[in-house]
């Protein structure tokens, strides 16, 4: 019943949209008399070709359309900078991210009756950010947020994501399709999960995955009180929660898997998974290594973990 009525209110949101219509060729259109000189057509300047559509030039093989909370400063950074690392001729030069957020004005994660308001946010913000993000006419979409925090099993879970998809006619990246991708290449089954949530959103977490076929035997969340404090989370923290509560002897867990996108985890990745010696799969290098592989870039990716890498 909860499940049907989520969907039904989110399905709501999104009644009576337009139909999205993409611009075509010619691609730049240019007014009468097109290129100017000192407010006059430029003599001898020529015309840039009519019966083709130039591309973008910052995303000329790829541009996708990222959509994360407004209090999220960690998941646009993390990805860019796995773009910039990665510039070489097999790597990500021409790839772009078009970023837009979800207004969520009361981040509060205290209580209850805070995470369900939270809930009402951000799904109710979507319709706006998907419009949005369309403007700039991606061609792929990437979710931004752990929607196990705010949305218990994965049937619950899959239903906006289905409106979501369906509304926007673009196929998206979702972490709770991410996340068993990468687990399964490695053949991982036992996980210990690490997230900024407290008790219930941990609960929620390790429902996902158990729903998902996993065997979630340790679990560790920071419980932020305040979607935006996510970030603020130390690296120190992140390492001891990983070294000396989930990376035990006693758990021997296959992989570590992290939630919450506005929790930034590609240092660690790096510096612990040598040190572990399994691998690490953090929310977003996971997300956007499915979003890239979905969209043919086949080539491994440094900066991100054994995952991008190695598949």
């Amino acid at each position: 019943m909860k499940t049907a009525l989520t969907l039904l209110i989110f399905t709501g949101l999104f009644a009576g949209q337009a139909a999205f219509t993409q611009v075509k060729p010619p691609m730049p259109l240019l007014a009468a008399p097109g290129a100017i000189h000192n407010g006059v057509a430029a003599a001898n300047f020529g015309e840039i070709d009519s019966s083709r559509s130039y591309p973008d030039v910052r995303s000329f093989r790829k541009k996708f359309g990222l959509v994360i909370p407004a209090t999220n400063t960690s998941m646009e950074h993390e990805l860019w900078g796995l773009i910039f690392a990665n510039q070489g001729p097999n790597g990500l030069h021409g790839v772009g991210l078009h970023t837009v957020n979800v207004i969520t004005p009361s981040p509060k994660l205290e209580t209850e009756a805070d995470l369900l308001e939270y809930q009402k946010q951000f799904l109710g913000g979507l319709r706006s950010a998907v419009d949005t993000a369309k403007l700039g006419q991606p061609e792929y979409m990437i979710m931004g947020m752990s929607l196990e925090h705010i949305l218990s099993g994965i049937d619950q879970i899959r239903a906006p994501m289905k409106v979501v998809e369906s509304h926007s006619s673009l196929k998206w990246a979702t972490w709770h399709d991410a996340a068993p991708a990468a687990l399964n290449k490695f053949g991982a089954r036992r996980i210990g999960l690490l997230t900024p949530f407290d008790k219930k959103g941990n609960e929620s977490a390790k429902r996902l995955f158990e729903d998902l076929g996993f065997e979630v035997v340790s679990t560790f969340g920071f419980s932020c009180a305040n979607a935006m404090h996510i970030a603020h989370i130390p690296d120190w923290a992140k390492e001891r929660a990983i070294l000396e509560y989930l990376a035990t002897d006693k758990n021997n867990l296959d992989a570590i898997v992290q939630c919450g996108t506005n929790m930034s985890l590609l240092d660690i990745t790096e510096k612990l998974e040598p040190v572990i010696g399994i691998p690490i799969l953090g929310i977003n290098a996971v997300t956007f290594w499915h979003a890239l592989r979905e969209n043919g870039f086949t080539a491994p990716l440094v900066g991100g973990g054994r995952l991008l890498r190695e598949f």
